[in-house]
C-alpha cells in the first residue's frame, strides 16, 4: 500500500509541475463541447441570396416576400443583370440567385403560368438541398393558394425552376473529396511539424543546430521546406485518387490550384511551428494540435455548412486557414473559377502565414537568447 501511495504522490507532483498539460486536459473538452454545441447545426437557414427582378412589380415582390418569410433565404444582394448573379455565386458571396423575368406580372395577371428561375450553388449539399426543397415548396404552396382564390383556374400560377449549379446530380464525392484533401494537409502539416520539432528538442538534436552559425529564420525555412514537399505529394495523390476512382471533375486550372495551395500549406505549417515553440513536450504538442484540428474539421464548412452556424461562430471560423482553403479548392475544382475570384481567400492565408511565422521566429529567438 505504501508503494502505491508513493507512486501516486510522485504522479501528483509531476502533474503539479506540468500545469500546462493538466490545464489542456481539463479545458479542451469544456471549450470544445460549449463551442461545438452552439455551432453545429444541420438545419440550414438564412442562406445568402441575390435577386434579379426584371419585373419590378407587386406580383414579384409578393412572391419574393414568401421566400423571405420562410427564414431560409436572406436577400443580401440585388443584381442588375444575369451576369451579376453568376459572378456573385461564383465568388461564393451568395448561395442562391432568384431571377424574375420581365413578363412575370403580365403572365400572373392573365392567369398564365409565370416562371421564376432559382439558381443554387450545389457545391455544399446541405445548403443546396435545403434551398431546393424550400424553393419548390414555396412554388407549390403559392400556386395552391392562388388556385383556391381563383375558382376555375387551370394553369399552375407559379413555375419555380430550380437549377443546381456545379454539382447538379448532388454527387457526394464531388464536394467531399476536395474538402478531405484540405483536412489531410491540415492534419499532416500541423501535427507532424509540431511534434517533429518538439521531438528533436527533447532528443537534443535541435540544440546542435542552434549552436551552428545559422540564423533563426534560416533554420525555420530548412525545417518547413521538406513538409511543403510532403504536402504537395499528398495533394497529388489525393487528386489522382479523386479523379481516377471517384470521377471528381477538375474544371479549373490545375496550375493555379497548386500555386494557391502553397499559401494554405505555409499557413498550416505556421500553426505547427508555433505549437512546437509553445509546447514543452510531445504530449502538449499533440493536445494543442487536436485543439486546432477539431475546430478545423467542424467549423470550416467541411462537415457542416457555415451558413447554419451562429454569426459569432462564423466570424470565429475566419481564424481557421481551412475555411479559406475550402473556398479555394471547391471553387477551382467544381466551379472552374480563377485567381481573380479568390483574392480575399488568398490574402487571408497570406496574412496567416506572415503572422504565424513571425510569432514563431520571435518565440524561437526568445528561447535561444
Amino acid at each position: 500500500m505504501s508503494r502505491i501511495l508513493s507512486v501516486l504522490q510522485k504522479e501528483f507532483l509531476q502533474m503539479k509541475r506540468d500545469r500546462l498539460t493538466v490545464g489542456l486536459v481539463f479545458m479542451l473538452p469544456l471549450v470544445q463541447l460549449l463551442l461545438f454545441g452552439f455551432a453545429i447545426q444541420t438545419e440550414v437557414k438564412h442562406i445568402p441570396t441575390v435577386v434579379f427582378d426584371q419585373s419590378l412589380s407587386a406580383e414579384s415582390r409578393d412572391l419574393l416576400d414568401s421566400f423571405k418569410f420562410t427564414g431560409y433565404f436572406d436577400i443580401t444582394e440585388t443584381a442588375d443583370s444575369y451576369e451579376d448573379v453568376t459572378q456573385l455565386i461564383d465568388k461564393g458571396t451568395v448561395k442562391v440567385g432568384i431571377i424574375f423575368p420581365p413578363d412575370f406580372a403580365g403572365r400572373v395577371g392573365r392567369g398564365e403560368t409565370a416562371q421564376v428561375q432559382v439558381l443554387v450553388d450545389a457545391t455544399d449539399s446541405m445548403v443546396s438541398n435545403s434551398a431546393i426543397a424550400t424553393a419548390n415548396s414555396i412554388g407549390l404552396l403559392k400556386s395552391q393558394k392562388v388556385i383556391v382564390e381563383k375558382v376555375g383556374m387551370v394553369n399552375q400560377p407559379y413555375d419555380i425552376r430550380v437549377r443546381p449549379w456545379y454539382n447538379p446530380d448532388g454527387i457526394t464525392a464531388y464536394y467531399m473529396v476536395p474538402a478531405i484533401l484540405g483536412v489531410i494537409v491540415t492534419m499532416t502539416m500541423v501535427m507532424m511539424t509540431s511534434m517533429g520539432i518538439v521531438r528533436e528538442r527533447e532528443r537534443g538534436t535541435l540544440e546542435q543546430l542552434i549552436v551552428t552559425p545559422i540564423k533563426s529564420y534560416e533554420l525555420m525555412i530548412g525545417k518547413i521546406v521538406p513538409y511543403i514537399v510532403l504536402g504537395y505529394v499528398q495533394i497529388t495523390v489525393a487528386l489522382l485518387v479523386g479523379t481516377l476512382i471517384f470521377d471528381v471533375p477538375i474544371r479549373g486550372s490545375l496550375l493555379q490550384l497548386y500555386l494557391l495551395t502553397l499559401f494554405f500549406i505555409t499557413a498550416s505549417l505556421g500553426i505547427g511551428v508555433l505549437i512546437s515553440n509553445l509546447a514543452k513536450n510531445q504530449m502538449q504538442a499533440m493536445q494543442m494540435s487536436f485543439f486546432i484540428l477539431l475546430p478545423s474539421i467542424l467549423l470550416s464548412g467541411f462537415m457542416f455548412p457555415r451558413d447554419a452556424m451562429p454569426v459569432f461562430v462564423q466570424y470565429l471560423s475566419n481564424l481557421i486557414p481551412l475555411t479559406f482553403y475550402l473556398t479555394i479548392i471547391r471553387g477551382i475544382v467544381l466551379k472552374g473559377i480563377g485567381f481573380s475570384y479568390l483574392i480575399p481567400q488568398v490574402a487571408a492565408l497570406l496574412v496567416f502565414t506572415v503572422v504565424l511565422m513571425a510569432l514563431s521566429i520571435a518565440k524561437f529567438k526568445k528561447k535561444i537568447a
